[in-house]
C-alpha cells in the first residue's frame, strides 16, 4: 500500500489549492492548435508596451555574469530605490516579485496563534500565505467590491498580527483615497503590522491618492510593498520590494532567501527606474485602454467595476465560464475570477488599442447564443 505523503504536510498546506495564474499563450496554442502569434493575452495585468529599452540594454550588459551569483544584497537597486523615494537602504527588502516579500512578512510575524486580516475579493496570496503558515485568516466582507476599512479595523483582536490592504486592489480595481487610508492606520494598534500592497500605485496620479511611503514616518507599523511587474514592465524577471522601518526590515532580511533576486532582474530594475518616459507612456496607454474597454462595456450593456489599476473586472452574468471558453477558442485569454468569489466576472487586462479591440470583438461573438454554444461544444 502506498504511503500517504500528503499526510506529512502541515495542516495548513494540506488544505491549500495551488495559485492559478493566467493561462500562458503557449499552453493555449498547444491545447487548441492555434498560432501563438495570433493569440492575445489580457489575463495577467502585464504591461503591453513590452520592456523598456533601458532595461533590455542593462540585461544584455549583464549576460556575461551569468556564471556568478548575483549581489545578494542588491546594492545598486537598493541605492536607486533609496534615492528615488528618499528612504534609507536599510529600510528596503528585495523579493522575487512582491509575492515573495508578502510571504516573508507572514513567516516573520504570524504563526498558529495569530490572526491575519484581509478583505473579501482581495489578492489571493494573502489567504494563501496565511493558511500555509497555520495562522487564522479573517476575511472581512467587502464594501462596494472594495476594502471596508472601518470593518477591517474593527476586526482587530489581541491575536491579530498582520493586516493586508491592497490599494488599488486586485482583482476588483477599487482604490481608497489618502484620507481614508490615514484614518484607517490611526485605528490600528502599534503592535499590529499593516501591509499596504501598492503593486499598481504607479497608475495612480493626483494628490488625492495615498503614497504609502509618505506615511512611514507617522506609522512605524506600516510596511509598503511594490513591484516592477506591472507599470515597470518586468513581470518575467520577478522583482518586488518592501519599504518599512529599519527595525522591521532587519527582521525581514533575516528570513529572505539569499540571492532571491537574480542578476538580470537586478540590472533591469535598476535601469528602468531611470526611464521616466517609459513610465509615462505606460500610464497613457493604460488610461486610454481603460476608457476603450469601459466604453465598449457600456455599449454592450455590461456592468463593470471602475478600476484604478491596469485591468477591469466586467460582469458577464451567469455564463462567465462559457464566455471565457469562447474567448479562448477565438485566441483571446482573459482571467476568470470565480476563485475570488466573483463567478459572474471576468478580469480583463489593458492591452494595446488593437489588442483591446480584438478582445471587444471576440466578446461580442461570445455573448451571442451561437458564440457560447460553440465554446461549450
Amino acid at each position: 500500500m502506498a504511503f500517504d505523503y500528503q499526510s506529512l504536510a502541515v495542516k495548513g498546506v494540506q488544505a491549500l489549492s495551488p495559485y492559478q495564474p493566467g493561462k500562458p499563450i503557449d499552453e493555449l496554442a498547444r491545447e487548441l492548435g492555434l498560432n501563438p502569434a495570433d493569440i492575445v493575452k489580457l489575463a495577467s495585468n502585464e504591461n503591453p508596451l513590452g520592456p523598456s529599452e533601458k532595461a533590455l540594454s542593462a540585461v544584455r550588459k549583464a549576460l556575461p555574469e551569468l556564471c556568478l551569483y548575483p549581489d545578494g544584497n542588491g546594492f545598486d537597486l537598493k541605492q536607486a530605490l533609496a534615492a528615488r523615494f528618499d528612504v534609507g537602504m536599510d529600510q528596503i527588502t528585495l523579493g522575487n516579485g512582491s509575492n515573495d516579500v508578502l510571504e516573508v512578512i507572514a513567516r516573520c510575524f504570524a504563526d498558529r496563534d495569530s490572526e491575519v486580516i484581509f478583505s473579501q475579493y482581495a489578492f489571493a496570496v494573502y489567504p494563501l500565505v496565511t493558511q500555509a503558515i497555520g495562522a487564522t485568516g479573517i476575511s472581512v466582507p467587502a464594501k462596494a467590491w472594495g476594502h471596508d476599512l472601518d470593518a477591517m479595523a474593527a476586526a482587530v483582536t489581541d491575536r491579530t498580527r498582520l493586516v493586508f490592504v491592497a490599494n488599488p486592489n486586485n482583482p476588483t480595481g477599487t482604490v481608497h483615497k489618502a484620507g481614508a487610508v490615514e484614518a484607517f492606520l490611526e485605528k490600528i494598534p502599534a503592535r499590529v503590522l499593516v501591509v499596504l500592497d501598492e503593486a499598481y500605485c504607479e497608475y495612480l496620479q493626483g494628490d488625492q491618492y495615498p503614497d504609502g511611503l509618505k506615511l512611514l514616518s507617522r506609522f512605524p507599523n506600516l510596511i509598503v510593498c511594490r513591484t516592477f511587474s506591472k507599470a515597470w514592465g518586468l513581470a518575467a524577471l520577478r522583482v518586488g520590494y518592501s519599504i518599512c522601518s529599519p527595525e522591521i526590515a532587519d527582521i525581514l532580511n533575516r528570513v529572505r532567501q539569499p540571492f532571491n533576486v537574480d542578476t538580470l532582474a537586478l540590472a533591469a530594475a535598476t535601469a528602468v527606474l531611470g526611464d521616466e518616459d517609459y513610465l509615462e507612456r505606460a500610464r497613457e496607454v493604460n488610461s486610454a485602454g481603460l476608457k476603450q474597454l469601459e466604453q465598449a462595456f457600456d455599449r454592450l450593456g455590461l456592468d463593470y467595476i471602475p478600476s484604478a489599476g491596469n485591468f477591469v473586472a466586467v460582469d458577464v452574468g451567469g455564463q462567465a465560464q462559457e464566455i471565457y471558453r469562447s474567448l479562448l477558442a477565438q485566441g483571446v485569454i482573459v482571467r476568470p475570477v470565480a476563485g475570488y468569489g466573483m463567478p459572474n466576472h471576468l478580469r480583463v487586462s489593458v492591452g494595446l488599442p488593437a489588442e483591446n479591440e480584438r478582445f471587444i470583438e471576440a466578446l461580442k461573438q461570445a455573448l451571442t447564443p451561437s458564440g457560447q454554444g460553440a465554446a461549450g461544444a
